[in-house]
């Protein structure tokens, strides 16, 4: 079933958006860009992009240099192409003479960060536009960006008053700042190809509203969110390499960023490597440790997840063949009222999870308008995964919430390598029930199983599934907890189950 709902979508994901329909080449340095690192050139990229577009289309070169600028604004048929040797560098308003385009106004009330909504700061932008792409060699400086944004504004936060969103003197502070390397906001056709991102701001490759985009041999190195595809139909990730230790890798998300629901779906993330080592030590080449540890003190993030933002839902979505080394494992949800279902994880490597390596996670945050309801998570299948290295603390799992369990899940020819550890105080404690929290699933603690953890789940599969340990561990491998139906074939391991019924161990009840 998921296979077939994969390849409904499979005409739109086999499409890759053109580069813009050039009638010619304008160079920068045609324009007045100096290319020297000190001198702005903003004016002459934007006038430059100007003549593309005036032209019918066109690809604007930015050739080897290095350019200091503010926002620009990628309009319809342009291609921003950073040559070899070309450095694109974001400006920084405390230090240079200017300040990036003003964030878009928006709705009195908004269930996301600021940073998500909020497109026009950027340092490559586009919004509504057709047929733009970013490509080449160069490299992408955010050295002038913000990684901070502040935040949610929402019924759900203490002390929230109706009123324009800018009212706020923390929004009204950040008018002028850069918060995001490259940003496509609905707009079609969309391709960023070869260039590097490193410190990328708040996000560094982001899509919100977009159909029929390609992101393909991008590296990112950053301290904030990778790439991150947001409300969006028909989308190729491909091939990239994303560190991020303070944050996500390749992040899915359907927001109310555009004041309604939205499914992000037909999404294709394949060939992909992520990692949590420290900035700039990926892009080169020393691969040195972080010593960021995060808000729950368990270490980095570097992750491929979906549903941190999780109104519109996610459908139709392949992660294949991606290596993920010193990251969280592979998170995927909704907790504010949508719907996740046929999503298929294959082929994938993970080295060194520092968290449980694979979970799936439903609860009701419900960051959006009043009286939204949990959604629901089912068709996800998980295949062909080898796991090493991984926390003893934290096994792979599936927990849902009492009125909305997670339903038809699927493991199979999965091999976890963990810690092991556990102790007999670990397999008798009581994980913590928590309805309405994000997605994050660490506050729940060393879990009462080395291998696998079920709660609230409906129709469970596991198939050809090893979980090993490198030291004694007096957990079971498997702990059952209010589970309706689950099938475990091709295992010999301990199993316990906890107000369950319908769970077998190859063909016999337990």
């Amino acid at each position: 079933m998921i296979r077939r709902c994969l390849l409904s979508g499979g005409l739109a994901l086999l499409a890759s958006p053109a580069l813009a329909q050039s009638t010619g080449i304008f160079n920068v340095r045609d324009f007045g860009a100096r290319g020297d690192g000190a001198t702005l050139d903003t004016d002459a990229i934007r006038a430059a992009v100007k003549a593309a577009h005036a032209a019918g289309g066109g690809t604007v070169l930015l050739p080897a240099g290095r350019y200091l600028s503010f926002s620009i604004r990628l309009l319809d048929k342009v291609t921003l192409w950073l040559g070899e040797g070309c450095v694109l560098e974001a400006a920084d308003p405390d230090i240079h003479k200017g300040a990036y385009d003003l964030a878009e106004t928006d709705w009195p009330e908004q269930f996301q960060d600021f940073g998500i909504t909020q497109f026009h700061c950027s340092l490559i932008y586009a919004d509504g536009a057709r047929d733009v792409a970013v490509i080449g060699r160069g490299l992408i400086h955010g050295k002038g960006l913000r990684r901070e944004d502040p935040g949610a504004r929402w019924h759900g936060v203490k002390d929230w008053q109706p009123g324009p969103r800018l009212n706020d003197p923390k929004e009204q502070a950040i008018q002028g700042q850069g918060i995001r390397a490259i940003g496509f906001k609905n707009s079609r056709n969309v391709l960023v190809r070869d260039v590097t991102v490193l410190q990328g701001g708040h996000f560094s490759v982001h899509l919100l509203g977009c159909t029929n985009a390609t992101i393909e041999n991008v590296m990112v190195d950053t301290d904030r969110d990778g790439i991150d595809i947001d409300c969006c139909r028909d989308v190729r990730v491909r091939d990239c390499i994303v560190n991020a230790p303070k944050d996500d890798a390749i992040v899915l998300k359907s927001s109310y960023a555009l004041n309604e629901k939205i499914i992000t779906e037909n999404v294709l993330v394949t060939g992909c490597k992520t990692s949590g080592f420290a900035m700039g030590s990926v892009l080169d080449g020393t691969y040195k440790p972080s010593d960021y540890s995060s808000t729950d003190g368990i270490g980095v993030l570097g992750r491929i997840k979906l549903g941190t933002e999780s109104n519109g839902g996610f459908r139709n979505i392949l992660i294949s063949d991606c290596q993920c080394d010193t990251t969280r494992g592979i998170l995927m949800g909704v907790v504010d009222g949508g719907v996740l279902e046929d999503v298929l994880v294959s082929n994938i490597t993970l080295r060194n999870p520092v968290n449980h390596p694979l979970f799936v996670r439903q609860a009701a945050r419900l960051r959006g308008p009043k009286g939204i309801v949990p959604g629901a998570c089912r068709r996800v299948a998980f295949s062909n995964i080898h796991v090493t290295g991984a926390n003893g603390r934290y096994p792979c799992g599936v927990a849902g919430i009492a009125d909305a369990p997670v339903e038809d899940v699927t493991f199979r020819d999965i091999h976890v390598m963990s810690g092991g550890g556990g102790t007999a105080e670990d397999a008798s404690r009581e994980v913590p029930y928590r309805r309405e929290i994000s997605l994050e699933v660490t506050f729940m603690g060393a879990l009462p199983a080395f291998g696998f953890y079920a709660r609230h789940a409906n129709n469970i599969s596991l198939r050809d599934v090893t979980f090993e340990t490198t030291a004694p561990d007096a957990r079971p491998a498997m702990v059952f907890d209010s589970v309706q139906t689950a099938r475990v074939t091709g295992m010999v391991a301990p199993v316990r189950t906890i107000n369950s019924s319908g769970i077998t161990l190859d063909g016999k009840a337990l």
